[in-house]
C-alpha cells in the first residue's frame, strides 16, 4: 500500500509540474477508458504442479493523462478499476472442485507511449509497469454439486487463527503492460493491451513452509477511450 500511495503521489506531482510548465499550450490532455478483461491466474499449486486454470471475463474502467516528452512520445499514467482472476477444475481429496475467483483491483499503470501519425489519426504503441491494490472480490466453489461463495480478503500471511471460510489473496499486484491501438482524428480510440504479473499473489500460510505454490495474474483486454 505504501508503494501504491508513493507512486500515486509521484504521478500527481509529475502531472502538476508538467501542467504548470505547459499551461499556455494545453499540451497535457486527459481522458477516460473502459473495456473488457480476459484474465487468468498462472503458476503452480502447493505440490509444484502447473496450474490448469482458464480465463475469466471482467472489465476495466478509469481515467488517464498524456504528458508530452518529445515529438510523438508521451508518458501515460492512469488509474483504473480492474477485474482479474481465474477459473479452475481440479481434484481435491478425491472430490471434483470447480472454482471461479474474481479479484477487484485499483490499478495504476504508467506507460511510455509512442504516437506516430498514421492516416488521419495516430498509431498507439506503449509499454510500462503497473501496480494494483486489491479492493475486494468473490470466490465461487462447486464441490460435487454443492455450491458455496466466499469473500476475498487480502493478507500477506494467513495465520492458523484466521477465518477458514475466506479466500485469501495478497493485497498488492505488480507487473508489466504492453499495448497497441489507434486514435482517430476525433480523439476516440481503441486499444488491445496485455499484462504479465511479476509478483506472486498467493499469501504465505502459517505451518505450510514446504509449499511450492505460486500464483500470478496474467491476461489481456480490449478497451475504448476518449481524450479531451
Amino acid at each position: 500500500m505504501k508503494i501504491s500511495i508513493s507512486l500515486i503521489a509521484a504521478i500527481v506531482l509529475t502531472v502538476s509540474l508538467a501542467q504548470a510548465q505547459h499551461n499556455k499550450s494545453n499540451s497535457i490532455s486527459f481522458g477516460f477508458r473502459g473495456g473488457v478483461n480476459f484474465q487468468n491466474i498462472n503458476g503452480k499449486n502447493s505440490n509444484g504442479d502447473k496450474l490448469t486454470n482458464s480465463i475469466v471475463t471482467g472489465f476495466n474502467a478509469g481515467v488517464f493523462a498524456e504528458i508530452p516528452l518529445a515529438t510523438s512520445f508521451y508518458l501515460q499514467p492512469g488509474l483504473l478499476y480492474s477485474t482479474k482472476g481465474g477459473e479452475s477444475k481440479e481434484m481435491v481429496l478425491g472430490q471434483n472442485v470447480d472454482s471461479e475467483v474474481k479479484i477487484f483491483y485499483l490499478e495504476l499503470p504508467v506507460n511510455f507511449l509512442y504516437k506516430p501519425i498514421l492516416g488521419n489519426g495516430h498509431l498507439l504503441l506503449g509499454f510500462g509497469p503497473y501496480v494494483a491494490l486489491g479492493m475486494g472480490g468473490k470466490a465461487n466453489y462447486n464441490t460435487m454439486g454443492v455450491s458455496s461463495t466466499e469473500n476475498v480478503k487480502f493478507k500477506n500471511t494467513v495465520k492458523l487463527t484466521d477465518a477458514n471460510d475466506v479466500t485469501y489473496i495478497k493485497p498488492l499486484d505488480a507487473g508489466a503492460n504492453v499495448l497497441a491501438g489507434y486514435e482517430f482524428s476525433n480523439r476516440f480510440s481503441f486499444q488491445l493491451n496485455a499484462q504479465l504479473g511479476l509478483i506472486d499473489i498467493n499469501p504465505a500460510y502459517e505451518g505450510a513452509s514446504g509449499s511450492k505454490a505460486k500464483a500470478r495474474n496474467t491476461g489481456f483486454g480490449l478497451s475504448l477511450g476518449y481524450r479531451f
